[in-house]
């Protein structure tokens, strides 16, 4: 390590001010300040009051994003296994792509009830979507960062493993280019790069991807990585019920299909129980399924001070009061009115977008009062928009948007309500 450390020490001037490679000097920090402390400190009189950085904060965030990526390739190749055997048991092939042809190159079959052959299959289908998403949205934040002048920040190490958590495995690679490029690009960079991005760029990337390619985003055979493979998702199932039924009754028969959807050539029908949409083994994108290791995650960053547990406890608080005012009103007999709260919390993204996108320190309230009204408006508007809307059943993406587009607006006027009430204790006669 000494010797790395004198080869960086050696090479430094070239890229130091005035040195030949003045411009790329954000390459070389970045390289340095990943292997090593920062060596400059601050000078003078200043108000940290801890000992955490930004590197240190972000690399705590992709800890805790550990348990649910190791869960999420797990379930990818479990649920398409259990689709090929299925499929196998009535002598329906599968179209094997480059995916399978490497899982069966590697050695690995398809058995359901085997860790590494679902483990294995899972990665082939979720690491070439994170290297893409890494590679573009990494080489973007370089040409920014050397334009500028500025140092490559570790917050892309965050946004680049969120955003591929929130896709279906069977995305194209190069829409997860687009996707990443369009968030990192509008925004973030436009707006001044890390720290200044009023939105959460990897759900901007989702976003967007949703309302401009969404056949390949959503519907019945976009969630397992199964060539010809339908089958719906449990917020799909619950927000197709039919009117005047209760919506959790439609998650008992769901129908799922193994090749040609017309000709029907596999069907076999499952359920899903509340705790297998707890535990995470239902369809759905990568990460976002297992309510279990959301919370797992939740107690890494809360216990380490980078999540808040106040914008956690409001939204988990807000879709609890919503979901029973919903029931109570249940307006219509539109089917969805009748969900209660602890199904909304394990099922769809809700889980992981109040953990890993809501606490996001930049895009949310940074006031105290504020992250109750924050959480609490996100809360609100994910079942609102769940309930309300048969257009779009998933609400937690675009309702932490919307709280990112406030939060801003709640901050103002929490601090100007405080000033106010200061003034009127100090003020003389």
């Amino acid at each position: 390590m000494k010797a790395l450390r004198t080869a960086l020490d050696k090479v430094h001037p070239i890229f130091a001010k005035g040195g030949p490679l003045e411009m790329a000097y954000p390459v070389y920090e970045a390289l340095d300040t990943f292997l090593y402390t920062p060596g400059e400190v601050a000078k003078g009189t200043t108000h940290v009051r801890d000992a955490i950085d930004l590197k240190r904060m972000m690399i705590t965030v992709v800890l805790a994003l550990i348990p649910v990526t190791m869960f999420g390739m797990w379930n990818v190749g479990h649920l398409a296994n259990v689709a090929i055997e299925q499929g196998q048991a009535v002598g329906v092939s599968v179209d094997q792509d480059w995916h399978y042809d490497i899982h069966h190159a590697l050695g690995f079959g398809h058995d359901s009830t085997n860790l590494a052959d679902n483990f294995v299959l899972g990665a082939i289908h979720f690491l070439p979507i994170y290297i893409v998403c890494m590679f573009v949205g990494g080489h973007i934040e370089l040409v920014f960062s050397v334009l500028r002048g500025h140092e490559i920040n570790e917050g892309f190490l965050v946004t680049g493993l969120l955003f591929p958590l929130t896709l279906p495995a069977s995305i194209p690679l190069w829409q997860v280019a687009v996707g990443i490029a369009f968030g990192v690009i509008v925004a973030k960079e436009v707006f001044g790069g890390t720290g200044r991005n009023f939105l959460n760029v990897a759900l901007s990337s989702r976003a967007f991807l949703y309302f401009a390619y969404a056949g390949q985003i959503s519907g019945e055979r976009v969630w397992t990585a199964v060539d010809g493979f339908s089958g719906a998702t449990a917020l799909g199932k619950l927000a197709s019920a039919p009117e005047g039924t209760r919506a959790t009754d439609a998650l008992s028969e769901i129908q799922y299909t193994m090749g040609s959807a017309a000709a029907e050539q596999a069907n076999w029908v499952s359920s899903i129980s509340w705790m297998d949409a707890f535990l995470g083994t239902v369809q759905g994108c990568i990460g976002e399924t297992s309510a279990l290791l959301c919370i797992v995650g939740a107690f890494i960053l809360i216990a380490s001070g980078v999540g808040s547990w106040k914008i956690m406890a409001a939204i988990i608080g807000s879709v609890f009061a919503t979901s029973w005012l919903m029931m109570g009103v249940n307006m219509g007999g539109n089917a969805m009115f009748s969900v209660p709260p602890e199904w909304h919390l394990v099922i769809g993204g809700l889980a992981f977008g109040l953990v890993f996108m809501a606490t996001d320190p930049v895009s949310a309230s940074m006031t105290d009062k504020g992250k109750w009204i924050y959480g609490a408006l996100i809360g609100f508007m994910t079942v609102l928009i769940r309930v309300v809307n048969p257009a779009y059943p998933e609400g937690i993406m675009l309702a932490i948007l919307f709280g990112n587009v406030f939060a801003p607006l709640i901050d103002y006027f929490v601090v100007q309500v405080n000033v106010r009430r200061r003034m009127a204790r100090y003020a003389t006669t």
